[in-house]
């Protein structure tokens, strides 16, 4: 299977590795005018590992792929999927590894729900340098499946079966979309505060603070889901808050959260976190409060940093 890789940050770049390691055909493709990445050294709770890696910036490179996997941050998603479009064909799977909603929606529009498959991943991955990955943390393995009945599920476990055997615990749901909105949550509700506050997920579970804000963006957050009709693990937000600080936290207490390195770069995904459901619940008439001012409060930092950078 030829396996292309977009995005290659600390996802991708831990992607890349794995899948190269263990012997498949993986390219990575790079941002326009990016230097290629010749090797990868992974580092971290999978092991330590140096790896040689096949890396482009230049489409006309690319080997016609059967697999993508698209791990660019959500607001180049657009983008991505249509510079990639000259090198798909109709055999080839889009697999989106990406955080938030929007992503895979706006896949399919590109490409047809009987092309696109999807994923949540939870393990942590921080780029130490460029040539340098570390795996942070694991709070389950990454789940792959196919919201749509249009894909071929045993092509999909095929997929599976590939991240497995490059040793990435991963497994098949079919329910993945409710995984993914399980992860959507989870990231609204840390991501922007440890981001703010640059602190990690267990001090903001433990403050009586930033817990209180974790609560009310969650309960916001289930008002939207609920008017929207989008199903979840969880019948309430009592019930989905118990499973978050009982079950999710203690395994990443130690972990920060990647928006406070994007942060710092000026630009974050938050419009596909707390702005998507502030979007949805416009849709509605639905007041969302917290998420907004969590929202206003992560643009104006990133306003901050860009006119820092600049000066």
């Amino acid at each position: 299977m030829n396996i292309l890789i977009v995005g290659v940050g600390a996802i991708g770049s831990a992607l890349l590795a794995f899948l190269t390691k263990s012997g498949n055909r993986v390219q990575g493709l790079l941002r326009e005018g990016r230097p290629e990445l010749k090797y990868i050294e992974v580092e971290g709770i999978w092991g330590n590992f140096k790896v040689d890696v096949s890396t482009t910036s230049h489409l006309r490179e690319v080997n016609t792929p059967d697999l993508v996997i698209l791990s660019v941050k959500s607001f180049d998603t657009e983008e991505a999927l249509r510079r990639i479009k000259p090198v798909v064909s109709e055999r080839t799977f889009i697999l989106i590894a990406q955080n938030g909603y929007g992503n895979y929606e706006k896949a399919v529009e590109i490409y047809g729900e009987e092309r696109v498959i999807l994923s949540r991943i939870i393990f942590g991955a921080k780029r130490e340098s460029r040539n340098k990955v570390r795996i942070t943390v694991s709070a389950d393995d990454v789940i792959v499946g196919n919201p749509s009945p249009k894909v071929n599920s045993e092509k999909v476990k095929e997929v599976v079966e590939i991240l497995k055997k490059s040793g990435i615990p991963t497994r098949y749901e079919r329910d993945v979309y409710k995984y993914l909105w399980d992860k959507i949550i989870y990231n609204s509700a840390l991501n922007p505060l440890g981001a703010l506050l640059e602190v990690n997920y267990g001090y903001l579970a433990q403050n009586s603070g930033t817990r209180s804000i974790i609560d009310n963006i969650v309960k916001e957050i289930f008002c939207v889901l609920d008017a929207k009709g989008i199903e979840t693990f969880w019948n309430k937000a009592e019930d989905y808050l118990e499973h978050f600080y009982n079950r999710l936290v203690p395994p990443t207490a130690e972990h920060y959260p990647s928006m406070l390195e994007d942060i710092k770069k000026g630009k974050t995904e938050i419009d596909s976190l707390n702005g998507a459901i502030i979007s949805l619940g416009d849709d509605f008439g639905l007041e969302t409060p917290v998420n907004q001012t969590v929202v206003g409060l992560i643009k104006a930092k990133e306003q901050l940093y860009s006119e820092v950078s600049k000066s």
